[in-house]
């Protein structure tokens, strides 16, 4: 339905002013009036020219979701109608994006599609996750319940991921500032000695030498080699986009000596994680495993999950397809076996994902206390040894003299 914005005087003689949803102008009016305005002034909100341009429009964050997620919870718990709950949660939404998606799904749940279908029409805001336990939680009566659970499931996922960030935002500056100062020493350092170097008329020291030839070199050919970066980084997405190449490259990160078994934590904390939730919301577990593998994140990890998803299908134990797979560490399958044997899986998910979560942490900070020294080292001696071999010649003019 169209907006309308109002203005007016109330009985007081105060002014005020709002906006209003309604089929027309009449409609609106009528509304208005109720309201006991005096003489109001009605008029359709003019639309806004970046409206159907999704570039423009603010992105709907995991906060966001969050916090629509927690307090739906708590209306819903308190007795309150899903509808009018939406509505609530509509009106007061400031962000422009969400608020419009909102609006669809309280339209749709009006109209009489389930709260999960109305969502699945999102997908960039709501992922399959979140409509599956949604579901489980319509059909099982246990919505206010579910609803609760998935926002602290989103609330750790997002700490986790801050976590990863942080771990990586360190090393990523600081690459990006040595090779920012590298380019402008080669550009706008060297050429100043060079040309004092050719005034002096003698042969340069060799480390002298290969900084110069370094630096011609890199003024020569920078178009070229920036032509060459950018040509590698889209082969890599090139090849990325394949499942063949996605599957090679997953792996090789699995494997790296860094970031290898971080990375592995990282998949076992999330994989437990999001089982656990869904198992607890009572979606079934070849459901639950097909979710999970979509949002493992990595190709690798995604075919182990498949893989255990077939054999469970077959009437295999869960643990035993786990233990073949190789991605997953004895400890983990083992826990699951203990877990599956007496009854109790999404429990033992959740201990697993508290055990490795914790274990992330300590991964970060030990690789944060790894990192720092390395960079340190590698900023003074690229940044050291280029201010050495300029003043070689220097030295040796003056032990000549």
């Amino acid at each position: 339905m169209p907006v309308y914005v109002w203005k007016g005087k109330n009985a007081q003689g105060e002014k005020r002013k709002g906006e209003v949803e309604a089929p027309d102008q009449a409609g609106a009016l009528a509304h208005v009036r109720r309201l006991r305005i005096v003489n109001p002034v009605v008029k359709e909100k003019p639309k806004d020219l970046l409206e159907n341009i999704s570039f423009f429009q603010p992105k709907v964050t995991g906060k966001d979701v969050v916090v629509f997620t927690r307090q739906l919870s708590t209306m819903i718990d308190a007795g309150l109608p899903l509808v009018q709950g939406l509505e609530i949660l509509e009106k007061q939404q400031t962000n422009s994006t969400f608020k419009k998606s909102l609006h669809e799904i309280r339209s749709d749940v009006e109209a009489g599609s389930t709260l999960a279908d109305s969502m699945r029409k999102q997908p960039k805001i709501f992922d399959t996750l979140f409509t599956n336990m949604i579901e489980a939680g319509e059909t099982g009566g246990i919505l206010d319940t579910i609803l609760s659970r998935l926002a602290t499931f989103m609330e750790k996922s997002m700490a986790l991921k801050k976590k990863i960030k942080g771990a990586m935002t360190y090393p990523a500056v600081c690459l990006a500032i040595s090779l920012l100062i590298l380019v402008v020493i080669l550009v706008f350092v060297i050429p100043v000695f060079k040309s004092m170097f050719e005034d002096f008329g003698a042969s340069l020291p060799i480390p002298t030498q290969i900084v110069v030839t370094l630096s011609e070199t890199f003024q020569a050919y920078f178009i070229y080699i920036f032509i060459v970066f950018f040509i590698a980084v889209f082969l890599f997405k090139k090849i990325y986009s394949t499942k063949k190449g996605e599957l090679l490259i997953d792996r090789a990160v699995l494997r790296s000596p860094v970031f290898g078994n971080l990375l592995r934590k990282v998949a076992v904390a999330k994989f437990t994680r999001t089982l656990s939730t869904m198992l607890g919301a009572g979606v079934p577990i070849l459901e639950a495993l097909h979710v999970v593998a979509k949002t493992a994140g990595n190709k690798v990890i995604e075919n182990a999950i498949f893989r255990v998803s077939d054999s469970i299908a077959e009437g295999r134990p869960i643990a035993e397809p786990l233990e073949e797979s190789g991605v997953f560490p004895n400890m983990v399958v083992q826990m699951i076996n203990v877990g599956e044997s007496v009854g109790a899986l999404d429990a033992m998910l959740e201990k697993i994902a508290v055990f490795y979560d914790e274990e992330v942490d300590q991964a970060v900070d030990n690789l944060t206390a790894m990192i720092e020294p390395f960079m340190i080292v590698f900023l003074g001696g690229m940044i050291g040894g280029i201010v050495v071999a300029m003043y070689l010649p220097i030295f040796k003019i003056a032990s000549v003299v």
